[in-house]
C-alpha cells in the first residue's frame, strides 16, 4: 500500500486556485508588463492549495528523515504501518485547510510521533488529530500554558503572574497572553471547548485560587496524552 492510493487523492483544486491561474494568465498579456508581472503574482499568488501541499509534504517528509537519521524510526517499514498511513492522510487533510501555525505544527508532531515505537493506539490518534483539527492555535496555546504553568513561564522567559495573595486563573491567561484582555467572552469559549473534550480539569477560570492552585497544572490524564502525541518528538 502506498501514500498515494486512489482512494486518498488529494483534493481537488477550487475555484480560488482557478481565479489565481486565470489572473495569472490575464497579466501575462499585459504590454510591457506581460512576463515580469506574471513571474510576480505567481510567486506571491501561487494557487494556495498546491503551496500548502507542497510545504507540508516537504516539512513532514524532513522531518521523518530526521527522525530516520537518529535511527528513530525505518522509512522503509512506514508503507505496511496501516495506522500511521491513516494519521498521515488525515493530518494532511487537516493540514491544507488551515493556515494557522499551531495548528499545522501540531498536526507535522502527530505524524512524526505516529510513525515511532509505542504510538497512541489507530482510534486514539484519530481522536486527537480530529481535535487538532477543530480547535483553533488558541486552544493549543492554552493547554499548553495550564499543562504546567510554572515550566511555560520559565521557557518563554516572561514574568510570572504575582499570585502571593491569590488569583485566578482568567489573570494567568491575561497575563501570558496580553492580546486576550478584555477578551474574556473569546477565551471562556476556547476554554469551555477545552473542558467539554476532557482535556482539563477545570471547567471555571474565574474562581479565585491560592498561589498553589493558580500554578497547579490542569490538564487531565487524556490531555496530557494529547500533548504528548502532538509535541515534536
Amino acid at each position: 500500500m502506498t501514500l498515494f492510493e486512489p482512494e486518498h487523492k488529494p483534493p481537488e483544486p477550487t475555484e480560488a486556485d482557478t481565479a489565481h491561474a486565470v489572473v495569472d494568465t490575464a497579466l501575462a498579456t499585459i504590454p510591457g508588463l506581460g512576463a515580469i508581472a506574471s513571474r510576480l503574482f505567481g510567486h506571491i499568488f501561487a494557487p494556495p492549495l498546491e503551496r500548502r501541499r507542497r510545504e507540508w509534504m516537504e516539512d513532514v517528509a524532513g522531518a521523518l528523515r530526521r527522525l530516520e537519521a537518529r535511527s528513530d524510526v525505518l522509512l522503509d517499514s512506514l508503507g505496511e504501518n496501516e495506522a500511521f498511513i491513516d494519521t498521515v492522510f488525515q493530518a494532511t487533510q487537516a493540514a491544507m485547510s488551515t493556515s494557522q501555525h499551531e495548528k499545522r505544527l501540531a498536526l507535522r508532531n502527530a505524524v512524526l510521533n505516529a510513525a515511532l515505537p509505542g504510538a497512541p493506539d489507530a482510534a486514539l490518534q484519530q481522536v486527537f488529530l480530529n481535535l487538532v483539527d477543530s480547535f483553533t492555535d488558541w486552544h493549543l496555546l492554552l493547554l499548553r500554558l495550564f499543562d504546567d504553568p510554572v515550566a511555560w513561564w520559565k521557557r518563554e522567559k516572561l514574568r510570572p503572574l504575582n499570585a502571593h495573595f491569590g488569583a485566578a486563573l482568567a489573570q494567568v491567561v491575561e497575563t501570558a497572553f496580553p492580546e486576550l484582555r478584555n477578551r474574556r467572552d473569546f477565551y471562556d469559549q476556547v476554554w469551555k471547548d477545552l473542558n467539554d473534550r476532557g482535556l482539563v480539569a477545570t471547567p471555571d477560570l474565574h474562581t479565585m485560587m491560592t498561589e498553589q492552585g493558580v500554578f497547579t497544572s490542569r490538564t487531565t490524564p487524556l490531555g496530557i496524552q494529547f500533548l504528548a502525541f502532538i509535541r515534536e518528538p
